[in-house]
């Protein structure tokens, strides 16, 4: 699974699953753009990973990422769109404004990247999205009241951007992760949900960032190339054993 001269954008990928994923394209040979929220960089480096400052939730933002790649590669052949927050609050407890504040980040900036990106891939003939969703976009999963109906609306927009951009050679997949030992899993999960979330995942334990970015390499190489519009869970078997594990306490 190689990309060598690849041009590859990561969002999110100073940290956490991003982080990972710009490392492991980067070493299948891609040129990869780290586009970070966290960074003040809004000019390209020449470095195998170039960190690039994008809000993925400003349209303005996101065009000045795309003008960018394309200024300095000239094209955009793969995108894996990691960036997204989260917060655990009960249905009840749920402020609008933080309702708002997590599907803009999380569902109105995989649009908006996905968009943008999709646009460069269709001018140069082709290309593959991952877009990193959740468990949590799949099953109704207590205090994720936000950041599931965030996730359950990436997987549709993958599905509908797999079917409308095959003619065009734009392949576009989800992963779906389980728990992650991310920094954004770290704030979210106390002992006692970390507890909880290894009873009711067979393999016992959380992902490490490096397994999801090997599903992602996966997915955006040529090895994948008769596969769009797929959801890939990467959770250890949670989705498969489902509440049987609750039921009979395993």
């Amino acid at each position: 699974m190689r990309l060598e001269n690849h041009v590859a954008i990561v969002t999110g990928g100073l940290s956490g699953i991003g982080a990972a994923v710009a490392q492991r394209l980067a070493d299948a040979g891609a040129k990869v753009i780290a586009a970070d929220i966290s960074t003040s960089e809004t000019s390209l480096g020449s470095g195998a990973i170039a960190p690039f400052h994008c809000n993925v939730a400003d349209e303005e933002s996101v065009a000045k990422l795309l003008s960018a790649a394309r200024e300095r590669h000239g094209r955009v052949d793969g995108l894996v769109h990691c960036a997204g927050i989260g917060r655990d609050l009960p249905f009840l407890e749920t402020p609008a404004s933080e309702f708002d504040r997590i599907l803009a980040v999380n569902l109105r900036g995989t649009f908006l990247v996905g968009q943008a990106c999709a646009k460069a891939m269709v001018a140069g003939g082709g290309g593959s999205i991952v877009n990193i969703a959740s468990v949590s976009g799949l099953r109704g999963n207590v205090g994720r009241a936000a950041y599931g109906a965030s996730k359950g609306g990436v997987i549709t927009l993958t599905q509908v951007m797999a079917i409308e951009l095959a003619p065009y050679g734009v392949r576009v997949n989800a992963i779906a992760p389980g728990p992650v030992e991310t920094p954004l899993v770290r704030q979210m999960h106390d002992p006692q949900i970390r507890e909880a979330w290894k009873r009711v995942t067979p393999m016992r334990r959380y992902a490490e960032p490096e397994e999801i970015a090997g599903a992602a390499l996966f997915l955006l190489s040529h090895e994948a190339n008769f596969i769009t519009g797929e959801v890939l869970a990467v959770d250890g078997g949670f989705l498969a054993a489902g509440l049987s594990m609750r039921s009979f306490g395993g």
